[in-house]
This record gives C-alpha cells, sequence and structure tokens, in this order.
C-alpha cells in the first residue's frame, strides 16, 4: 500500500495515488478515484462517483457525494457542503446527478455551500459561509448568500489614481502585463465643460474596425471572460466606473477605468474579464477585428494551454 490509512478510517477503494493520507473516521467508499499527495482530513465521507486530482486538501466534516470533481491542487474547508440533486426527496433519486466541478488550484472556504451542476474555476476562491448558486469564473473572488464577485486574485492592482493625470497629450503607461497599456487621452476643459479626443492614426495603438457599447450591467454581474487569438481592443468608461482585469496565462493584474479619458488597450492573447460596474457605467470598446466567433476564445483552460505553449 503506498499511501497512509488511518486504522479508524475507512477506505473500500482500490484507486488511492501514492503519498496520500486518509484520517480517522474517514469513509471511501469502492468507486472512489482520489490522486496522489492528498490529505484527505478526519471525518470526510467520498462517495462512489467522486474523482479527486493530485495534492486536494478536504478538511474535516466534508462529505464528496457523487458527481463531485476535484482538479489538482484544491483546497476545500472544513464542512463545506457540495450538493447533488436540485429537488431532493426522500428515497427519490434523479437518473444521473449532476456534477460539481472544482478546476485545478480553487478553494472553497469552510462551510460554503455548492449547488448542483456547478463550475468553480481554476484559481477561484470561494469565500467562507458563500453559498454559490451560479457557476464562479477563473480567479474570481465570490462571497455572501448568494455568492457575488467581489475581486479576482491577482498579482497587482493598479489604483484609481495611479495612472497619469489627463492632459493635452498622450501618456502611454505599460502594465506588468505584456502588451497591455493605459494610456491617457489628450483631454481639455475650461468653462464651457470638458472634452477627451483621440485619432484613431496616431493615438490608438491599431486602427479600429468595430465598436461596441456595454451598459446598464447590474452591479454584480461579470462581462467579458475571453480573449482573442487575433483581435485588439481598447477600453473606455465614458460614464462612471469599471474595473478590468488582464491575464496573459502568466501574470494577472487589476486596473479601474473611471475616466472617460483613461483607456486600456488588451492585444491578441490576452484573458479579459470586466466588473463591479457601477450604476451608470458606459463602456466604450473599440475593436481591431470585425466580428468572427471563431477568433474567440472562452474556455480559460484551453487559453491557458495556448499562452503557456513553447514557441
Amino acid at each position: 500500500m503506498t499511501y497512509f490509512s488511518h486504522p479508524n478510517a475507512i477506505c473500500e477503494s482500490s484507486q488511492i495515488g501514492e503519498g496520500t493520507r486518509i484520517w480517522a473516521f474517514a469513509h471511501v467508499l469502492p468507486g472512489a478515484k482520489i490522486g496522489a499527495d492528498c490529505n484527505i482530513c478526519d471525518g470526510v465521507f467520498v462517495e462512489n462517483d467522486v474523482v479527486v486530482g493530485d495534492r486536494v486538501t478536504v478538511k474535516c466534516g466534508v462529505q464528496l457525494w457523487d458527481g463531485v470533481r476535484l482538479g489538482d491542487d484544491v483546497f476545500i474547508g472544513p464542512n463545506a457542503t457540495f450538493t447533488n440533486d436540485p429537488f431532493p426527496r426522500s428515497r427519490q433519486y434523479p437518473q444521473q446527478f449532476p456534477q460539481i466541478v472544482v478546476e485545478s488550484g480553487a478553494s472553497i472556504g469552510a462551510n460554503a455551500t455548492i449547488l448542483p451542476g456547478l463550475r468553480i474555476g481554476s484559481g477561484a476562491m470561494v469565500g467562507a459561509g458563500a453559498v454559490v448558486t451560479r457557476s464562479v469564473p477563473p480567479n474570481a473572488i465570490v462571497v455572501g448568500n448568494p455568492a457575488r464577485i467581489t475581486g479576482y486574485v491577482t498579482d497587482k492592482r493598479v489604483p484609481r489614481g495611479q495612472a497619469a493625470e489627463p492632459r493635452g497629450k498622450i501618456d502611454v503607461t505599460s502594465s506588468e502585463v505584456p502588451g497591455v497599456q493605459l494610456r491617457v487621452m489628450p483631454s481639455f476643459t475650461d468653462m464651457r465643460g470638458a472634452l477627451s479626443v483621440g485619432e484613431f492614426s496616431k493615438d490608438l495603438p491599431f486602427q479600429p474596425k468595430r465598436y461596441f457599447l456595454v451598459f446598464d450591467v447590474p452591479t454584480q454581474e461579470t462581462r467579458g471572460e475571453h480573449a482573442h487569438r487575433r483581435c485588439h481592443q481598447f477600453l473606455v468608461c465614458v460614464k462612471g466606473s469599471v474595473q478590468v482585469l488582464a491575464d496573459d496565462g502568466h501574470i494577472r493584474q487589476e486596473f479601474t477605468l473611471g475616466s472617460p479619458s483613461l483607456g486600456i488597450h488588451l492585444p491578441p492573447m490576452i484573458w479579459g474579464t470586466q466588473y463591479r460596474y457601477s450604476a451608470d457605467a458606459v463602456l466604450l470598446v473599440f475593436a481591431s477585428e470585425e466580428y468572427d466567433a471563431d477568433e474567440y476564445i472562452r474556455s480559460y483552460d484551453e487559453f491557458l494551454t495556448l499562452a503557456r505553449a513553447p514557441r
């Protein structure tokens, strides 16, 4: 036996990875699959149709019911609750239990509840006591009942006031995410009001072929959540404010767009997410390409594979 099972644990499965530790009063049913170097703590119950990846920690008092899939390096906090029946009745069972998928590197806080059929994205953080009723995007931080996105796991956040103040000429600031730039556009103010201006051929890093506006977004909703294979984008919040997350597959950085003179350039192969829209926010986006559905990358796992591939 290449794994450790406490004398007071019941491990009926033969599919346990090397170096895994199963502690007292845990019960693992025969069909369960548990990877290598996992830590299954006291009082954990693992049903048959459960797959656990490598280096997973499951703290005390957790039940992993049929349909739960945990990726590598996942953390499950004490007494977190997974549900697998959307309309439970005594002695009445669905033909198939919907899966709950927790992708690699995600963390579920203590006493959180995850509803059936949801996906917790890679690197996401579910706060303690949260009730998750909808799937969580990669790297998102969610809290509350029902759980709402309050931020993203980032390497660095750029505060609202860190970019240069608008003035009479363009000011370009490179971010820590390669290729992503903040651009403060020329701005002029007098007693008649304020004006911000940009010339496509000089002030933007590409020639736009398309624009679109995003507005009337509820504050708890998230937009974007995709990358482009060829398309450049330039985002300006012409009214209100919005948070922008830029991710190249190695570095993530968050920005606040809160001035009609401040824009951000997202080149191809940058995973972009916009969230925390103010109630009056209007986001203007210029794009270098006409709309092409095949040009989008909508799966974060696919994006990471492409972004991290040897070149």
